[in-house]
């Protein structure tokens, strides 16, 4: 049988919302209709700590007690969500009454509306619903997010109109599975004529852009063939101002040591519009696919993140070396391998322990990841042994000595 219900948006922004029950169905629920403008008025005896915290941060109000007739008077739309079937079946009858459209989420037939599993994509919002299986309902509404986001499904998005200048959107795009990109990056991605890309960006991709996307290729290789910063910014604002939507994508997140906030400025200075989208950095998130945790309770309380593009002692670096040595916590070192040496050295030099425990992560989060464990004093001799190559993150610290018990 086809779900007999109609779908309707509601219009919510301002009006008087009741959630009776504040456990985990009311921590689900309550996000959108925050989101929706809704003034959301909660009763509940008790409530999870998430929903307390939208509480705390005034983003509804919280009645302290158990539901009590009357409590939806000149409501717009009410919401049984209780671990109780009959305080739902009151609250059900209550709305029914006054006349207000109510979802009882323990028996969604018994209400007078429902909530469809619903998606947002590029100022889309839809929903599904499936007569009573939620399961198949989020099943869809996956499917068509999915189809939204790669481009398999049209958005019905209206051409760039004639003499506007779409700009640039800087997308990080995680440290390199293609599944880490963020979703709103992966909605901008879909929609780019020009795509200027970083060797590091998540290259699998690529091949989901439509035939007509121009892809640039911006590598940059260390040690070798690189594109010029300059190259890149000039690249990105002409494709720009020839009304073009152009996508810089980056691997990791384009603030930490990606120079993004160079061509932001480079592309302000040109009267070009940028749309910032940060990405999973890899700094974090490659030493936890190796189960490195960068922090841990009462074994690390600071993380430095420190770029290896300098050796310790050259006039340009800006890194405080013998701070960094005296320091017990956590140094992520990013494109650290060439000058792994210099770096050993200058920690042992300013005191850090022979015995600190060291991860080295190769390829972090593809196929070809592989990790290896060491300690300060030897990590020269056994990357050189393992024929470690970047890119590469390295974690410094008593982090680095932990790991789950297999």
């Amino acid at each position: 049988m086809d779900d007999p219900h109609y779908l309707s948006g509601l219009q919510l922004s301002g009006r008087r919302v009741v959630m009776i029950g504040g456990g985990t169905v009311a921590q689900r629920r309550l996000p959108r209709l925050i989101s929706a403008g809704a003034r959301v008025e909660l009763v509940s005896p008790h409530t999870t700590p998430s929903v307390q915290g939208m509480v705390d941060a005034g983003e509804l109000v919280w009645h302290e007690r158990p539901y009590a007739p009357g409590d939806l008077r000149a409501a717009w739309y009410a919401l049984a969500c209780t671990n109780d079937p009959e305080v739902n079946a009151a609250v059900c009858a209550e709305a029914e009454r006054e006349r207000v459209f109510c979802v009882r989420a323990d028996e969604g037939e018994s209400g007078s509306a429902v909530t469809p599993a619903s998606g947002r994509h590029g100022g889309l919002l839809f929903g599904v619903l499936s007569g009573g299986e939620p399961l198949r309902s989020a099943a869809v509404r996956d499917s068509i997010l999915d189809g939204l986001h790669n481009g398999t499904i049209e958005d019905g998005r209206q051409p760039h109109p004639e003499g506007t200048l779409p700009g640039v959107a800087l997308v990080g795009g995680g440290p390199g599975d293609p599944e880490l990109i963020t979703v709103r990056g992966r909605r901008l991605l879909s929609r780019a004529d020009v795509v200027v890309v970083d060797r590091l960006a998540p290259r699998e991709l690529l091949d989901e852009l439509a035939p007509e996307v121009e892809i640039v290729d911006a590598a940059k290789i260390p040690y070798g063939r690189a594109a010029s910063q300059d190259v890149i910014n000039s690249t990105l604002i002409e494709r720009a101002k020839e009304g073009k939507f152009v996508v810089r994508l980056k691997g990791g997140d384009p603030y930490l040591f990606g120079r993004g906030f160079e061509e932001v400025l480079a592309c302000a200075e040109a009267g070009v519009p940028v749309t910032m989208v940060p990405g999973i950095t890899s700094a974090f998130a490659v030493p936890a696919v190796a189960d490195v945790p960068v922090t841990h309770r009462g074994v690390a309380h600071e993380v430095v993140v420190v770029s290896g593009h300098v050796a310790p002692g050259d006039d340009r670096s800006l890194v405080d070396w013998d701070l960094l040595a005296r320091m017990r916590g956590t140094i992520v070192l990013m494109m650290g391998v060439e000058r792994l040496p210099q770096f050993a050295k200058a920690l042992l030099d300013g005191g850090r322990p022979p015995a600190t425990p060291v991860a080295i992560i190769e390829d972090g989060t593809m196929r070809t990841q592989r990790t290896l464990r060491s300690t300060l004093d030897t990590v020269v001799t056994d990357a050189a042994a393992s024929g470690v190559r970047p890119p590469a993150v390295i974690v410094i610290g008593p982090v680095a000595g932990l790991a789950p018990v297999s």
